[in-house]
């Protein structure tokens, strides 16, 4: 078989993957308690998969945990500003705790990545469904970024042909890249219609951004893997890789659309 005859063949199972995380999505944003318990589950895995892919410790599944607990009694138990404050105290004391025992480069550049990928990143998905009215919220922006992920890889099956970044990612395309976010524009209005009370151009203006910003954060995680000699971030997701191959663009979505829509919105 060809290649080309062969390029949908792990569609069934990364769609059989994506009905495992709608149904754990959906328990992880039905209520407070446990959006903050999904998003300290969320540092978790992924401390541990920066912790695999950079080799910082031998057995990471104990220092992930420390990181998840952390995590949650620094959400449940404080506002985002004293929030910030003290994780990046905590962040402070684990770098030079590496640094100060000689951590080769590379794991100080792991060790970072992994600190504010987990502290502040992902908790602005829990802030997102704080601030914004709830549940519309966080589903908009969830949506809408995983679904950019699926336009852009399906655009640049069926139509790619011009490489952007071939020596980093070599499968996106800038033909995927434009009808994915084309697409993301559409899928932001139609969705924006029922989950955010803002006007046609903001939720343009959303599509545009988020659409974008995803791509980068996807490169971003692809050149991350490629220099620590991974194909995949993890396995916990057949079809998919590991929860960051998931997550990538939503590093760079939860905060972006965090900031930016309450100036859209004034």
């Amino acid at each position: 078989m060809k290649p080309e005859d062969n390029k949908f063949a792990d569609v069934p199972l990364r769609v059989k993957t994506w009905i495992y995380i709608i149904i754990v999505f959906a328990l992880g944003i039905s209520h407070p308690v446990a959006m903050t318990i999904f998003v300290s589950w969320i540092s978790y895995q992924c401390f541990f998969e920066f912790s695999r892919m950079f080799k910082i410790y031998a057995s990471p599944v104990f220092p992930s945990l420390l990181i998840g607990f952390l995590q949650f009694f620094l959400l449940y138990f404080f506002n985002i500003e004293s929030y910030f404050l003290y994780s990046f105290l905590i962040s402070i004391l684990i770098f030079c705790r590496f640094m100060l025992s000689g951590t080769p480069k590379k794991q100080l550049y792991g060790i970072s990545l992994a600190l504010l990928i987990c502290f502040f990143a992902f908790p602005h998905l829990l802030w997102v469904r704080d601030k914004f009215d709830g549940l519309a919220a966080i589903i908009f922006i969830v949506v809408v970024t995983e679904l950019n992920d699926v336009f852009q890889y399906l655009m640049g099956k069926f139509f790619g042909k011009h490489k952007i970044t071939p020596h980093v990612s070599p499968n996106k395309t800038l033909e995927g890249l434009i009808g994915g976010v084309f697409l993301t524009i559409i899928l932001s209005n139609i969705l924006g219609y029922f989950l955010l009370e803002t006007s046609i151009l903001n939720k343009s203006i959303l599509g545009l951004v988020l659409g974008i910003s995803g791509f980068f954060g996807d490169i971003f995680m692809s050149y991350v893997k490629r220099k620590t000699g991974v194909k995949d971030t993890g396995t916990l997701l057949p079809g998919h890789g590991g929860l960051l191959d998931r997550m990538d663009s939503l590093v760079f979505n939860a905060p972006l659309f965090f900031w930016l829509f309450p100036l859209l919105i004034k």
